[in-house]
């Protein structure tokens, strides 16, 4: 169910948790960017069966939590902790799924006494390393969107209004052409076979329901550094990425892997951005949970 949580700041923290919170362990889901909590309703059954208690916060901006203006990827840390104090759950697993993971390697760097473990499944990598080239390999409607955002907030929210407005009616049927250059065929196929298109359509409709603020300023804050650095976590990181992904291509992971001294890889071939989820659901959650410190 959706419910709303008090940052410590008073924003409003927009909330999806699953089932019954009878344990002591939650897994909580970073949605990617664009999307929202409710993203991750159809983990809901898959935590429980695994004992887990499964939380996902919409980032600032996105769905009905309240804009954080300038907020950097660590700021989730916050967030993370102020929700699991208010349902009384100490520890925790965590997964982030595209633009999501990076918020999942902040809860590993900074909340490492509560974090146990780290999944990022294609997730991004920081702009502006030196050996990491963070458009090449991504597909055009990316490359287009990061060079607004780049700009800063004026132009970006000027390509939004210009560019994202079908995605707020836009349904299961008509995602895979409006993603375009970003889905090759095995995601297309997850998309339209294996039943994630309107799951992920609903969750676009949702998270703009109070406009563009939470993809400007995902977009903004992936542009800067992210508020810690990767080398610094300590906790178990599991690295997912697939070598056909068009929205975080496959060097992404690689640079992750080399920077993260506790990652280990699960790299899969003729794996997409959509497909990697689609099919290692179980085993993403059984990785987390063995490889908990």
């Amino acid at each position: 169910m959706i419910r709303s949580f008090e940052a410590r700041d008073g924003r409003n923290l927009d909330t999806l948790v699953g089932g019954e919170i009878d344990s002591t362990l939650a897994l909580v889901c970073h949605h990617g960017t664009p999307s929202d909590a409710t993203i991750w309703s159809d983990w809901n059954e898959i935590a429980l069966e695994n004992g887990l208690s499964l939380v996902s916060i919409s980032r600032p901006g996105y769905g009905l939590s309240d804009r954080r203006k300038d907020r950097s990827v660590s700021n989730v840390a916050e967030d993370v902790e102020d929700v699991l104090d208010a349902l009384g759950i100490e520890e925790f697993l965590t997964v982030g799924w595209s633009g999501g993971g990076p918020h999942a390697l902040a809860c590993g760097a900074l909340l490492p006494n509560r974090c146990r473990a780290v999944s990022s499944l294609a997730g991004v990598g920081p702009y502006g390393e030196p050996d990491l080239d963070f458009l090449e390999g991504m597909g055009p409607e990316n490359v287009e969107e990061f060079g607004f955002a780049l700009g800063g907030e004026a132009p970006l929210r000027e390509w939004m209004e210009e560019n994202a407005s079908p995605y707020r009616t836009i349904n299961g049927d008509q995602l895979a052409a409006a993603l375009g250059g970003l889905v090759p065929d095995i995601d297309v196929f997850a998309l339209n076979d294996q039943g994630l298109a309107e799951i992920w359509a609903t969750s676009m409709r949702r998270c703009f329901t109070n406009g563009w603020d939470g993809w400007i300023d995902d977009d903004l804050a992936f542009c800067k550094h992210w508020g810690f650095e990767p080398s610094e976590i300590t906790v178990p990181v599991t690295v997912w990425q697939g070598d056909l992904d068009l929205m975080v291509p496959f060097s992404h992971g690689k640079w992750l892997l080399k920077h993260i001294p506790t990652s280990k890889p699960r790299l899969e071939p003729g794996h997409g951005h959509l497909s990697l989820v689609a099919d290692r659901k179980q085993a993403i959650i059984d990785d987390l949970v063995s490889g908990r410190s």
